[in-house]
C-alpha cells in the first residue's frame, strides 16, 4: 500500500518500555488475541485458547489509569527506529485522516488514539497493566492506546505465510477498530451486556472483532487509491490464518465454536471484504444487528 508521508506534529505515538516511559508527540485491548494465541501456540507452546482467555481477562481491565514507562524519543525518532515503525506511522497518519473525515461527516466528536510502538520485550500500559511481546498487538481502552512491539511482524509473516506489508496494516487498522468502538461508546455497552448476560459474552465478543475487522477494511476502502496489486490477497490471507476455527485445527484441537472469540476464517475474511467494497463505517453495524 503506497502511504503517503506524515506530519509527526499530527499524530500521537511514543516509545514506551516496562521500565520507564517516553512521550513521542509532546503531546480493554482489543484484537491481535487470536494473533497472541497463534504465537503463542507455534512460538511457546502454549495453548491458544488458554491464551485467549488470559489476554481477554488483561482486555476487559480497565481500571485507573497507572504510570507507564516511556523513554527520551521525540516522535520523529520513535517513527524512525526501523522500517516497521516509518510504516506503522504513516499508516497511523492515514487512519487518523480517514476516521475524523467519517466523524466529521456525523458531526461527531473525534479523538486521536495514541500508538505506542514499545521496546525492550515489555511495556507497563497506562491503563490495562503490563504485557509482554508475547501478547502481540492490542488495544487498551482506558489509555486508548495501541501497543505494538513491532518484531511481531516478523513472527506474523512467518507463520501467516505472508509478509507483504498489507497484513501488517491490516493489523493495525484493526486494533484502530477497537478505538472507534470505545470512543462511539459501543465497547463499554458491550462489555455491560457481557456482564449481564455471560452466555452471550462470547457471541458479543466475535462481533466486536467481525467489526474491528470491518472498520479496518472500510480504511482501505476509502484509500483504494494506494492500494497496490497483491495488498488485498495479503489481508484476507492474515484474516483466515487467524480465524478460530483455524488456530484450533493448527493446535490439534477439535473446533468448538461455543469458545469462539474472534470468528472463523471465513468470517475474518467476509467481515474485511465487507467494509473494502462498502467503503462505509455504517455497514459494519450489521454484526450487531441481530442484537
Amino acid at each position: 500500500m503506497r502511504l503517503g508521508p506524515f506530519d509527526t506534529s499530527n499524530i500521537n505515538v511514543r516509545s514506551s518500555s516496562a521500565g520507564g516511559g517516553g512521550v513521542g508527540r509532546a503531546g480493554g485491548i482489543g484484537c491481535g488475541t487470536l494473533v497472541i494465541a497463534l504465537i503463542g501456540a507455534t512460538v511457546f507452546g502454549l495453548d491458544p485458547m488458554q491464551t485467549i482467555g488470559m489476554v481477554q481477562g488483561v482486555q476487559q481491565q480497565a481500571g485507573p489509569v497507572q504510570g507507564g514507562g516511556s523513554s527520551e524519543l521525540t516522535a520523529d525518532e520513535v517513527c524512525a527506529q526501523n522500517a516497521y515503525a516509518t510504516e506503522a506511522c504513516a499508516a497511523l497518519a492515514s487512519l487518523d485522516a480517514t476516521w475524523a473525515a467519517a466523524f466529521q461527516r456525523a458531526n461527531l466528536p473525534f479523538e486521536q488514539p495514541v500508538l505506542d510502538l514499545y521496546r525492550d520485550g515489555a511495556v507497563d500500559t497506562k491503563g490495562c497493566g503490563s504485557a509482554t511481546s508475547a501478547a502481540g498487538p492490542f488495544y487498551c481502552p482506558a489509555d486508548k492506546g495501541i501497543y505494538i512491539d513491532t518484531s511481531f511482524y516478523d513472527q506474523l509473516a512467518q507463520m501467516s505465510g505472508t509478509g507483504g506489508d498489507f497484513a501488517r496494516l491490516y493489523v493495525l487498522a484493526h486494533e484502530y477498530g477497537h478505538h472507534i468502538q470505545t470512543i462511539t461508546g459501543l465497547s463499554p455497552q458491550v462489555r455491560q451486556a457481557q456482564q449481564r448476560n455471560p452466555s452471550a459474552a462470547n457471541r458479543l465478543q466475535v462481533a466486536m472483532e467481525l467489526q474491528a475487522d470491518c472498520y479496518a477494511g472500510m480504511w482501505a476502502g476509502r484509500n483504494r487509491d494506494k492500494i497496490e496489486p497483491g495488498d488485498l490477497e495479503e489481508g484476507l490471507k492474515a484474516a483466515s490464518a487467524i480465524g478460530d476455527d483455524t488456530l484450533m485445527r493448527n493446535a490439534g484441537q477439535s473446533i468448538r465454536p461455543e469458545n469462539f472469540t474472534h470468528g472463523t476464517s471465513r468470517q475474518r475474511m467476509e467481515a474485511l471484504k465487507l467494509g473494502l467494497e462498502s467503503r462505509n463505517d455504517s455497514a459494519c453495524e450489521v454484526f450487531f444487528d441481530a442484537g
